[in-house]
């Protein structure tokens, strides 16, 4: 996880390349077809695709459009939505890698439409009008802090630390439909994993027994992430991430790691079953080693690692899961496919991670290098920064949705960072809403995040076009129906720019939704998520705030704790629904339709 200071994206990316060989690269083209149209309160850009390119880097006046506080400025799509600003000139180029962008394209003019407030956006859905099975990217992963902390017994807050995180672990497999959980350091000597005794290896995985039994026992399965360093076996013990004290360096012995490695999988096949784990586990490998808060070695080094790790893995049984580069900021993804292209390492899946934007598209990159495997963005979230406020609140209840609707249908796992605000990289938690990266708080209460996600999760299996026509801005929808004829309109408002996380009144939009192809009675509901609903952090406000609710407290934020209904339920008969409502800016509803 990105925990130290925030880099500018050019840091990062020259951190990120550092010695790693240069793969092939198509030669890109400038964009083509750039479109700027004004509308209240933002200008939406679009152009036509360029043959091989992952993202686009869209610039304003010379610069990038993305906020700086973006850990890769570029979007995976050919539309984007510039909100905040005044006129200005845009121009966008096409990128393949992390350091390979393309010429920009003819530069453009535009500016908001002045004093205009958002008019009347429609929204039409066609309950028969089936496109496919809905795509779920949240379902598969979620994060979590180390899973040693599910072994604790402290309190924060006056809250059990161990029961807390089981707690929400659980929230999230039952209510969002979450399959998997990766964390860091299963390795790490809090877990007593690895020891040596007159200079020989001595294994003991009764810690990692005790995490992963509860993970097992939640409904779970772990997504081995093979890190941090054991004491005993790293070259230089006195590199260290967060708090408790990771250790961040290569192994002095490879032959050891690939030793312990292989004990460790030996040991999970034997006490949970191979094709348990041939099934539902997978292996990835450390965590963010192209940034130097993670990794103290050379890139060659942890190529190296991905070798030695994969056999091991692979040595237990062929058709175990392994992968990585778990990467920060999209870096080193085309690097180690060049790289096992020539070592001939194992590689299953792809995973990387990306802050406070939708995630790029890397299947061009794959298809060149002859792959079709996985892509897991295995840390996702609002923002990389410990402690940023932009998370707790209905902004980042629209920014989820973004990235996952972008998602869908191309990445085979989006995972937020992280279930619980049980968490402890950079100290724990100092207050009830301090800018955690936990879809639930400490004390379990859902944030409006984990409602975004669990109102994603209520849509049914077929999807269902949804059409957009107006001033539309940062307005994007979802539909799907149920077998059982039960119909879901989710359509949310948001931007990128955290700038105006708290809201923008110019760019509040007013739904005239139609719903067609309806047969017989429905019973129509209308959940929302805005500044006044759904939003446990606004209900703590109004009691005064502070550091911890009393016990009279905890009792009004559960009581508050659901998802509120902007209106009474009401009854429609006959082929169509008709709807009208606000949506502010950030602001979520879900509509659904039940016979």
């Amino acid at each position: 996880m990105n925990s130290a200071a925030h880099r500018d994206w050019q840091d990062r990316i020259g951190e990120a390349s550092g010695e790693v060989a240069a793969a092939p690269r198509p030669a890109l083209e400038a964009p083509t077809g750039l479109r700027a149209v004004p509308g209240a309160g933002h200008v939406t850009l679009t152009w036509d695709p360029v043959p091989e390119a992952i993202g686009y880097l869209v610039h304003r006046d010379g610069a990038p459009a993305v906020p700086p506080e973006v850990d890769v400025p570029a979007v995976p799509s050919c539309r984007f939505v510039d909100t905040g600003h005044g006129p200005a000139e845009y121009a966008v180029a096409a990128i393949s890698a992390m350091d390979d962008t393309g010429p920009f394209s003819p530069a453009v003019q535009a500016a908001p439409l002045a004093g205009a407030q958002g008019g009347a956006l429609a929204l039409r859905v066609d309950a028969g009008g089936v496109t496919g099975e809905l795509p779920r990217p949240w379902a598969y992963m979620v994060g979590s802090e180390h899973l040693s902390h599910l072994l604790s017994t402290d309190e924060t807050g006056g809250r059990p630390i161990g029961e807390e995180l089981a707690g929400a672990l659980r929230m999230v497999r039952d209510e969002l439909g979450v399959q998997t959980v990766r964390a860091h350091a299963i390795l790490g000597d809090d877990l007593g994993v690895y020891k040596e005794v007159d200079g020989r290896p001595v294994y003991d995985f009764t810690g990692v027994d005790a995490v992963y039994d509860k993970v097992v026992e939640l409904g779970l399965r772990p997504i081995v992430e093979l890190g941090y360093m054991p004491r005993d076996l790293a070259a230089d013990p006195s590199k260290t991430v967060f708090e408790y004290g990771a250790i961040i360096s290569p192994p002095k012995d490879f032959e050891a790691w690939s030793d312990l490695v292989r004990a460790l999988v030996e040991h999970l096949a034997e006490r949970y079953g191979v094709h348990e784990l041939i099934d539902h586990w997978a292996f990835e490998v450390w965590n963010e080693p192209n940034l130097s808060v993670f990794w103290s070695g050379t890139p060659e080094e942890y190529f190296l690692l991905y070798d030695v790790s994969a056999a091991a893995v692979k040595n237990v049984h062929p058709d175990l899961r392994v992968g990585g580069p778990a990467s920060a900021a999209d870096g080193w993804v085309e690097e180690l496919l060049a790289h096992v292209a020539e070592s001939g390492a194992a590689l299953d899946f792809v995973s990387t991670h990306t802050y406070g934007n939708a995630p790029l598209d890397w299947r061009p990159t794959l298809a060149r290098y002859g792959r079709d495997v996985p892509i897991w963005w295995t840390e996702w979230g609002p923002t990389p920064t410990h402690f940023h406020g932009i998370g707790d609140g209905p902004f980042g209840a629209a920014f989820l949705l973004h990235g996952m609707v972008s998602a869908a249908g191309r990445v085979d796992a989006l995972s937020h960072w992280v279930a619980s605000d049980h968490f402890e990289e950079l100290g724990r938690p100092p207050r009830l809403f301090h800018g955690g990266f936990g879809l639930l708080t400490v004390g379990n209460l859902r944030k409006p995040r984990f409602h975004a996600l669990s109102l994603a999760n209520r849509l049914g299996g077929a999807e269902l076009a949804a059409e957009l026509d107006g001033d539309a801005g940062g307005v994007e929808a979802w539909a799907a129906r149920h077998d059982d004829g039960r119909v879901g309109v989710l359509v949310w408002n948001g931007t990128l720019n955290n700038a105006q996380a708290t809201g923008a009144p110019e760019l509040s939009r007013a739904i005239e939704l139609t719903v067609s192809g309806l047969e017989g009675t429905y019973t129509v509901t209308h959940h929302r998520i805005d500044a006044g609903h759904t939003n446990v952090e606004a209900a703590w406000q109004s009691m005064g705030g502070g550091d911890w609710p009393s016990e009279e407290q905890w009792d009004k934020l559960r009581a508050a704790d659901g998802l509120d209904e902007l209106t009474a339920p009401v009854t429609v008969t006959g082929g169509t629904l008709r709807l009208e409502f606000e949506l502010p800016m950030p602001g979520v509803s879900l509509i659904e339709l039940t016979p």
